[in-house]
């Protein structure tokens, strides 16, 4: 079945800059590895050494995150949309003491 997978800004560049891929899957896991069979340079940034997904990237089926629910074997329906969704590390933290 026909699911739509996001691919976030800063991974565009190893996807040939596609925004999203439409992709034959009946799970997470599947969906992914089609992705990745597509687009092989994708594999260092989402999975680490072990094969697992990194723990800096968050998948979400439509707007549950899939650590909540059966992780990559997350079953899919037709049309669902996967977001693949980076943390982002960084940014300034501010304090301001008033007197």
């Amino acid at each position: 079945m026909p699911v739509k997978v996001i691919i976030p800004t800063p991974l565009r560049q190893y996807a040939d800059k596609k925004e999203s891929l439409e992709v034959q899957a009946k799970t997470v896991a599947e969906a992914l590895a089609a992705v990745i069979a597509q687009y092989g340079d994708l594999r260092k940034h989402l999975y680490n050494d072990e094969g697992k997904l990194r723990s800096f990237v968050n998948i979400y089926v439509g707007d549950e995150d899939i650590r909540f629910l059966q992780k990559d074997q997350t079953p899919l329906n037709e049309n669902d949309v996967i977001s693949i969704v980076p943390s982002i590390a960084g940014g300034a933290y501010s304090c301001c003491i008033c007197s």
